[in-house]
């Protein structure tokens, strides 16, 4: 069994504690928590308390998603980032997660990869006495300031030598960016999501429409997590899925067990994971 995890966003209809318990139910090590799907971190809950209500159930609270856009770095974005930090040391969460901007601006060669260590460096100052892990994704899609993952890595070489940054691997936006390299010792989390429509075009148009992975999946998810799994990668693989057909389905658990036993199937997994 590959080490399964489960974002919030995939079942953002369900309750924390719903959510919980369908990662428990799912043969989860994790969750991922977000604070952007319309209503309260945790459904208000207090953070430890909903940290204890995670670990109960045998559960690691593998990251609370998101700041954004990080790298448009102002007095207000800190004052987030602290929040967040604080939220993730009272719940036990390992990571917060960092998404770069996707308009267009500060994409620019030179002024990116500056701006990009500089606010790392900012950030650095924030974590740097605590046990949380900041992850950065890198978003595929043209306008995105940070596309590449060679080059986030290049700014954790440059600026991080405390295991303070990792980056998020997704295999969706991993296609976008054309990107051959998965850079699986930087890696702490997987996100996993399939395209499977054969008429859609396999662009960032589609990120809303993300599918659970099956034998159409159109972004190479088994190969990729075939990939990670012989480089050694024992961290998780975590759904993220924004289609509302996997969102609002009724069979939810159903589906998303289908889906990881497909995979399991596919890449012959019987491996250790972190657990």
């Amino acid at each position: 069994m590959i080490a399964r995890a489960l974002n919030q966003k995939t079942a953002r209809h369900l309750s924390y504690e719903a959510f919980l318990d369908l990662a428990q139910a799912l043969d989860c090590v994790g969750v991922e928590v977000r604070n952007d799907l319309g209503r309260p971190l945790f459904d208000g809950i207090p953070p430890k308390e909903a940290g204890r209500l995670a670990h109960a159930r045998g559960l690691r609270l593998l990251g609370l998603s998101e700041i954004y856009p990080f790298n448009d770095w102002t007095s207000d974005r800190a004052r987030e980032l602290r929040s967040l930090v604080g939220d993730a040391q009272a719940a036990g969460a390992e990571t917060i997660s960092l998404v770069p901007r996707v308009d267009g601006l500060g994409s620019e060669a030179g002024v990116r990869q500056r701006v990009l260590r500089e606010v790392m460096r900012e950030i650095l100052a924030i974590i740097a006495d605590t046990s949380v892990v900041a992850l950065i994704e890198p978003i595929g899609f043209p306008l995105s300031s940070l596309r590449h993952k060679a080059e986030l890595v290049e700014a954790i070489d440059a600026v991080d030598r405390g295991g303070a940054f990792r980056l998020v691997h997704d295999t969706f936006q991993h296609v976008l960016a054309g990107e051959a390299e998965l850079f699986s010792p930087y890696t702490g989390i997987v996100h996993i999501s399939g395209l499977s429509a054969p008429e859609a075009i396999l662009d960032e148009t589609q990120d809303a429409h993300r599918v659970l992975v099956d034998a159409n999946d159109r972004c190479g998810n088994v190969d990729q997590i075939e990939r990670f799994l012989a480089a050694g990668y024992s961290r998780c693989f975590s759904f993220e899925c924004t289609a509302p057909s996997v969102q609002e389905s009724h069979t939810l658990e159903e589906d998303i067990r289908r889906s990881f036993d497909y995979i399991e199937a596919r890449v012959g997994v019987c491996g250790k994971s972190e657990r």
